[in-house]
């Protein structure tokens, strides 16, 4: 597995920074020294009239933080480089946010971050991963949806995300709490699950159901709705979750997907289902509003997934009108080997980024403030995202700005925690 992880490196242009990290043609220098000099970098070349692009970055530089410089996806503004991910609570009842949601997201919206992106919502009941997952399939739902996000909204201006989601076979779980272990098919919480072929995920599970053209009509549809859903509540964009084996990875990965038709086999085929969900999003969305996926850069398998065809589908994407791609890895074979370590998956990150021209989104172990200063600043990704870390610490952008010297949106409420020795740490209204 070391050679498949330095092969990821390879492919992804792991090089010094003075030969233009993580650097698409025509983008501007980012040498991995201070900011400042990152700074001088782009000024050079816009005198130089080579790139029109770097003189407006340096227009819209306020601090010398990377971390904290905003960013623009389709026509949502983000104050910052930070994401918070998506984060399964296993709190919902029948689909449906319950007070737990509203403490949860609730406090993460004073975080500080850039976009707080609501956890993976099953657009079908068998979709959800556990009985206590959260949904956007019914009236009861999306009500319930509503009611927190306008209660956030009243105290937060954050941009919210919600990631859309089916488990496929990795469904009708316990909750990991109480061990995670799927349940039977006739057992009161559990279900049929269903996937691109008859193949389940952990030998002794019940198989899945190979999902024929209406079942696959009928998920893709799903989305669509979930989506639509998402529109009228007023969420700011749209996640799919194309990752961790799920339903999408499913059909992505050779490992899972047997299929014999259109739909398995080749990379093309394999791409298809994926491409066509997307494609149902893309249509019900506002055409204002972005529309990402979530990845697994690998399966950290041989012979499944891996780093190249992600960056295969990357492209194919952002020809379909991809806003922006999270970078991931995992979850769809027991038998992976994960080098697990500080920044594991942004050679991962880094690859998509120097195939594609939409922002990439890196994710995985990244905790510390200079680590998701240089991860920015040297191109490996356009933003970090964080999940456990942010749990852990809620107010990691506040820290992360008080080190870097950049600045976060606090409520007024708590505009006199400011530490004395941070001057103007936090922008209010």
């Amino acid at each position: 597995m070391k050679a498949s992880y330095h092969r990821i490196a390879e492919i992804s242009g792991l090089r010094q920074a003075d030969e233009g990290v993580g650097r698409r043609p025509g983008a501007c220098p980012t040498p991995a020294t201070s900011p400042t000099a990152r700074t001088d970098a782009c000024s050079e070349v816009s005198n130089s009239n080579v790139s029109s692009r770097c003189h407006v970055r340096i227009q819209s530089i306020v601090s010398k933080s990377a971390l904290f410089q905003t960013l623009r996806v389709r026509n949502l503004e983000l104050r910052n480089r930070i994401v918070i991910a998506p984060m399964c609570q296993y709190s919902a009842e029948n689909g449906c946010m319950t007070d737990w949601h509203l403490i949860h997201l609730g406090h993460l919206a004073l975080s500080g971050a850039a976009l707080l992106t609501i956890e993976a919502t099953a657009v079908l009941p068998e979709g959800r991963i556990t009985y206590a997952d959260t949904g956007l399939y019914s009236d009861e739902n999306e009500a319930a949806v509503r009611r927190t996000v306008e209660s956030i909204r009243r105290w937060s201006d954050i941009p919210i995300a919600i990631q859309l989601a089916h488990a496929g076979r990795k469904a009708s779980t316990e909750v990991p709490w109480k061990g995670g272990a799927q349940f039977a098919t006739d057992h009161p919480l559990g279900w049929q699950t269903v996937s691109a072929s008859a193949v389940p995920f952990m030998p002794g599970q019940a198989p899945p159901i190979a999902l024929d053209r209406e079942g696959m009509k009928r998920v893709r549809d799903a989305f669509a709705a979930a989506a639509t859903r998402a529109a009228r509540i007023g969420l700011d964009a749209v996640q799919l979750h194309g990752a961790h084996g799920y339903l999408m990875h499913q059909f992505l990965s050779p490992l899972s997907n047997q299929r014999q038709d259109e739909y398995g086999g080749s990379l093309e085929n394999r791409m298809r289902f994926p491409l066509e969900v997307f494609d149902a999003v893309r249509a019900v969305f506002p055409a204002e509003k972005p529309v990402s996926i979530r990845v697994s850069g690998t399966d950290w398998v041989d012979g499944g997934w891996n780093i190249e065809q992600t960056v295969a589908f990357a492209k194919e994407l952002e020809r379909h009108g991809c806003d922006a791609v999270h970078v991931s890895s995992g979850g769809l074979h027991p038998a992976q080997k994960i080098p697990m370590g500080p920044g594991y998956q942004v050679p991962l990150a880094r690859a998509v980024k120097s195939a594609v021209g939409v922002p990439v989104i890196a994710v995985g172990m990244i905790t510390g403030f200079d680590q998701a200063e240089a991860i920015v600043g040297t191109g490996d990704a356009d933003l970090v995202a964080l999940a456990r870390g942010m749990l852990y610490d809620p107010r990691w952008p506040w820290h992360a700005a008080a080190e870097l010297g950049g600045q976060v949106r606090a409520p007024k409420q708590y505009l006199r925690s400011q530490p004395r020795h941070v001057k103007d740490l936090f922008i209010s209204d």
